[in-house]
């Protein structure tokens, strides 16, 4: 078993993590971190507010925000909360076991600024780079039975949408970290980016928006609706009323989430169904906005948003006791949330279109949200659609798009 190298702080000048001040980018150097597991003693959500307020990122209070200045010691801090965290956040069921254990599920990684650009820091090579063959936890078989089983839910009146998410991985040899890189450029990945540690890394090609905080406003932007990034496959996305009948329900979820942290009446709905493009897909895109209440923090608005409604569903508790017991394997670091916090902003991208490496496999999780007009068919093809440029470009060392 090999050993991947540990420190984020390698990767910074080439794939920095999400958001991470572009001018500083260069001379970041790792300060302190903060990993641990979703089912340790401490609340996930609590543990991450006192660490990063212990090293003077206010976090306290959203309503009062800092100043970013390349003259401080800290400039803010890369952060990854896995799906089961924000489960645990929530008192949701936990679900299946993560098939990458080795991945933590909260991670908090705080960089000051250094004196001078970082140097001296191996080289990845990609020759001796091989991906084997892909090994998937269900058959489409079961991926379709899982979907009828979510239909049947639906139909019981026990939820309105499920989002249901399958796993494979591959064994590897050679560095990962170039494959991470190539991943995290991929068209449309606005929070294209990657994060290591000891024995794991997560490499993400994310477009979609978990929680941004910006000057006391906090924003979500779920995708829902997919087609592939024809003439035809964009008319088909805007003129279905399946797929927008199911981006809408989370619209309002996302509504009620943010409700939960907003002043009264400050709560609306910016952009509906805006059409966007990730690489070779069309994806409908809405955003929701708020302003937040005096006192809340990174604890309280944690709690209103993990984990992402379009990667739940609505219920979102309820649907979250359906993943657990639909799913095949856990979802390790898919859909939960990736990128940076720093003293004068949050931005946390979704991690969807995200791959994760332990010592020996690579791990990508893809699917879909489940509604009553759902086809099982078609919900295995569109997870097939999703992941399938993410296991090519991983798959080619001289892929570059």
């Amino acid at each position: 078993m090999r050993q991947i190298e540990p420190y984020v702080v390698e990767a910074l000048p080439f794939a920095s993590p999400p958001g991470a001040p572009a001018g500083c980018v260069p001379r970041l150097v790792e300060h302190d971190r903060l990993q641990c597991r979703a089912d340790g003693p401490d609340d996930p959500a609590t543990l991450l507010e006192e660490f990063l307020a212990g090293h003077g990122l206010p976090v306290r209070d959203l309503t009062r925000p800092g100043v970013h200045r390349p003259t401080d010691t800290v400039c803010g801090a890369a952060v990854f909360v896995s799906a089961a965290a924000g489960a645990r956040m929530v008192g949701a069921a936990p679900g299946p076991a993560s098939p990458a254990p080795a991945v933590p599920d909260l991670v908090a990684v705080v960089y000051r600024h250094g004196t001078a650009p970082a140097t001296g820091h191996p080289r990845h090579r990609t020759d001796g780079w091989e991906l084997g063959p892909w090994t998937e936890s269900w058959t489409p078989r079961r991926h379709a039975d899982a979907v009828r089983r979510a239909r049947d839910a639906i139909a019981a009146g026990d939820i309105y949408q499920v989002n249901v998410v399958g796993h494979g991985c591959a064994r590897y040899t050679g560095d990962p970290l170039p494959a991470l890189r190539r991943l995290a450029r991929l068209p449309g990945a606005r929070y294209g980016g990657v994060l290591t540690g000891a024995g794991w890394a997560i490499g993400c090609a994310s477009p979609e928006t978990l929680v941004e905080v910006a000057d006391g406003r906090v924003y979500t932007r779920p995708i829902k609706g997919t087609r592939p990034a024809t003439g035809p496959g964009r008319r088909e996305l805007l003129e279905s009323a399946k797929e927008r009948a199911e981006h809408v329900m989370i619209v309002d979820l996302e509504r009620n989430d943010l409700a939960r942290i907003a002043r009264t009446g400050t709560v609306r709905v910016d952009r509906l169904y805006t059409i966007r493009r990730w690489s070779d897909l069309w994806q409908a895109e809405s955003t929701v906005s708020a302003t937040i209440a005096d006192g809340r923090g990174l604890a309280d608005l944690l709690r209103a948003v993990c984990p992402g409604g379009s990667v739940t569903g609505a219920p979102k508790l309820a649907a979250l006791a359906q993943i657990a017991v639909l799913e095949p394997v856990g979802r390790g670091a898919s859909m939960g949330g990736l990128g940076w916090i720093g003293p004068d902003r949050i931005d946390l991208g979704l991690t969807i279109r995200t791959a994760a490496v332990d010592a020996d496999r690579v791990h990508v999780w893809a699917g879909g949200g489940i509604t009553w007009g759902s086809d099982p068919a078609a919900e295995v093809a569109e997870a097939a659609a999703k992941s399938g440029p993410v296991r090519a470009i991983l798959a080619d060392p001289h892929r570059s798009r």
